[in-house]
C-alpha cells in the first residue's frame, strides 16, 4: 500500500492571506469580492478550463420578474428538495439572487434580453414560472466565465497560480487549517501557507462512469476536508441529469434542461412520447424523476431521445449553439434527428458543511460552491439554482474576510495520499455508476464499499476512493428513496426527512438529524 506523503510547513509568516482553491464561479467572483485585499487563487489549468461553470448552460435562477418574488422562488426550492432544504438558506438565495445578477450585469455578462430591453427569464423544471436568466440560450457559464476571467486578470489584488492543484490540508497543533498542500504540473508537492483557505473546487461528478463533469471533479475537497476532521453533510445525495449525450464522449455532452423548457420532447425508441407514464408534469418533472424515467425505459430496452425538432427545430444554431455543435460533431443533426440521451452523474448536493456565511466546521478553512453543503440544495437541486448559490456564498464569504482580522500560520503539515492510477480509477468510476447511480440498493453498495476497500489496501487511501466510500456507505445507510437517492429495496420516502451528517472523530459515522 503506498504511504501518505507527509509535507511540513515552517513558521514563516503566510504565503498568502486568503488562499482560494479553485478558479470556477465561486472561486473567481469571491476574489473579485474581496477587493482590495489580496488574495491567491489557485488552479490545475488556465482561467476556464477546468470549471464546471463553463460548462452550465441553463443560466441562473432569481426572482427578477415583477410578478415574481424571493418567497416563490424559495418555495420552488424547498419543493425540490424533498423535504431536506434548510428554508432559512432558500429565502436567503432567493432574496439575495437579483442584486448578484446585477453585479453581474456590470461585470459584463450579456444576458438575454426581450426586444423591450428586459432580461429574457426562461422556464425550467420544477420552477413555477420563468425565472432563469440566460446567455445565447445555452452559453450563461461560458459567457460568465468569460466576462470573470476577465476582471480577474485585471485586478491586481489576485494573483493567479497555474497549473497547481490542491491534494491535502495543512494543519497546525490545534487543528486550524493553515493553508494547502499544492502539487505542480511535474508533480512536485509543496506547502502554500494561508491565514483563510477557501476551497472551491467543483463537485464529484468525476468518481461516476458517464457525467457532465470535468475529469478533474473528483470530489477533492470533501475528501481532504473529511480527512482533517470537517463535519461533511447529505454525500449520497448526487443529481444525475437526466439527458446527456449518448454518443460516447467521456465527459458527456449536455443537453440543456432548457430544450424541455421550451417544449422538447422525451420519445423511446418506436417515437412514442413516455414522460406522462411517469409523472404529472411530464418532461417539467424534477430532475431525478426524469433521470430514473430515462433510466427505466433504457433499461427496458426501449432507448430515449429528446425530440426538439418541432420545439426548435430550425432555430438550433442561434438558440442554443453548445447543443447544436456538439450533435453535428455527433454526426446528428438536432433539426432532423432526435437526440440519444442517457443521465449522467451532474451535481453533489451534498457536501462540506458550511454555515449561513460559508464557515466549514474547522478553523480557517471556508467552503462554496459546490464542494459546499449549506442546506440550499437538500436532496435535490432546483434547475438553475448553483450558480445562483455560487454568487450568494461567494459574497459572503467576501463580505466576512475583506476586513477580518485573519490569523497568521503557525508551523503545520498535511499528509497527502498517493493518486489513483487511471485503470483502478477507471474501474472506480464504472462501480459507482453501476451501483451508486441513478438506482441503487444494499447488495450492489455493499460489494461497491468493499470494492473501494480492496482498492484502498493496494493504492491508500486516494482522495477518489475515500469520497466515493462517502458517498456509498451514506446511500447504504439512507433506507428510503428521497430525491436524488433512489433505493429499489426501500422505494417509498420516509414520514420524517433528515439529513445525514458524518464526521471523523471521534469514528466514522452517520448521524442523522433533523433539518
Amino acid at each position: 500500500m503506498a504511504e501518505p506523503a507527509l509535507i511540513h510547513a515552517p513558521s514563516r509568516g503566510a504565503d498568502s492571506d486568503i488562499l482560494i482553491v479553485g478558479a470556477g464561479l465561486a472561486g473567481l467572483f469571491l476574489a473579485l469580492r474581496l477587493a482590495p485585499r489580496k488574495c491567491t487563487v489557485i488552479a490545475p489549468a488556465p482561467l476556464g478550463e477546468a470549471a464546471s461553470s463553463a460548462w452550465a448552460q441553463g443560466g441562473l435562477a432569481a426572482a427578477l420578474d415583477p410578478l415574481d418574488t424571493a418567497e416563490a422562488h424559495a418555495k420552488d426550492t424547498i419543493a425540490a428538495g424533498a423535504g431536506l432544504v434548510n428554508p432559512i438558506i432558500a429565502r436567503l438565495i432567493a432574496e439575495e439572487g437579483p442584486a448578484r445578477v446585477l453585479d453581474l450585469i456590470e461585470l459584463g455578462v450579456p444576458f438575454d434580453r426581450t426586444p423591450e430591453g428586459a432580461l429574457a427569464l426562461s422556464l425550467e423544471a420544477a420552477h413555477s414560472v420563468p425565472r432563469v436568466a440566460r446567455v445565447a440560450g445555452d452559453l450563461a457559464g461560458k459567457a460568465i466565465m468569460g466576462a470573470l476571467s476577465a476582471a480577474v486578470e485585471a485586478a491586481g489584488h489576485i494573483t493567479l497560480k497555474w497549473p497547481y492543484r490542491a491534494v491535502g490540508l495543512l494543519q497546525d497543533d490545534s487543528g486550524r487549517i493553515a493553508g494547502a498542500v499544492v502539487k505542480d504540473k511535474a508533480g512536485a508537492l509543496s506547502p502554500m501557507t494561508a491565514r483563510e483557505t477557501v476551497f472551491c473546487t467543483g463537485g464529484s461528478g468525476g468518481l461516476f462512469r458517464v457525467t457532465t463533469n470535468p475529469p478533474q471533479s473528483r470530489g477533492d475537497a470533501l475528501a481532504m476536508a473529511w480527512a482533517a476532521g470537517a463535519l461533511i453533510a447529505d454525500p449520497e445525495f448526487v443529481q444525475f441529469h437526466p439527458t446527456a449525450m449518448d454518443v460516447g464522449l467521456d465527459p458527456a455532452p449536455l443537453a440543456t434542461e432548457a430544450l424541455r423548457g421550451e417544449g422538447a420532447v422525451l420519445l423511446d425508441a418506436s417515437g412514442e412520447p413516455f414522460m406522462a407514464r411517469y409523472h404529472p408534469s411530464a418532461e417539467l418533472a424534477p430532475r431525478d424523476e426524469v433521470a430514473r424515467a430515462i433510466h427505466s425505459e433504457r433499461a427496458a430496452g426501449r432507448g430515449a431521445f429528446l425530440d426538439a425538432r418541432e420545439a426548435v427545430g430550425a432555430e438550433f444554431p442561434a438558440h442554443f449553439p453548445t447543443v447544436f455543435a456538439a450533435c453535428m460533431a455527433a454526426g446528428i443533426d438536432p433539426r432532423t434527428k432526435p437526440i440519444p440521451v442517457a443521465p449522467a452523474a451532474h451535481y453533489h448536493m451534498g457536501g462540506v458543511v458550511a454555515d449561513m456565511w460559508g464557515r466549514s466546521t474547522l478553523d480557517g478553512l471556508s467552503v462554496c460552491g459546490e464542494c459546499a453543503s449549506t442546506g440550499a440544495h437538500g436532496a435535490n437541486r432546483l434547475a438553475s439554482n448553483s450558480l445562483l448559490e455560487a454568487v450568494v456564498f461567494a459574497a459572503r464569504i467576501a463580505e466576512r474576510l475583506k476586513d477580518s482580522d485573519l490569523k497568521t500560520p503557525t508551523p503545520s503539515e498535511g499528509h497527502v495520499p498517493a493518486d489513483l492510477p487511471a485503470d483502478a480509477l477507471l474501474m472506480l468510476r464504472t462501480g459507482m455508476a453501476e451501483h451508486c447511480g441513478v438506482v441503487r440498493e444494499a447488495n450492489g453498495l455493499s460489494a461497491l464499499i468493499s470494492e473501494i476497500d480492496r482498492l484502498a489496501e493496494r493504492y491508500g487511501a486516494a482522495r477518489a476512493l475515500t469520497a466515493s466510500k462517502l458517498i456509498a456507505e451514506a446511500a447504504l445507510a439512507r433506507e428510503e428513496s428521497r430525491g436524488g437517492h433512489f433505493r429499489s429495496d426501500f422505494p417509498e420516502t420516509n414520514e420524517t426527512a433528515r439529513r445525514s451528517f458524518i464526521s471523523l472523530a471521534p469514528a466514522p459515522q452517520i448521524e442523522e438529524v433533523a433539518p
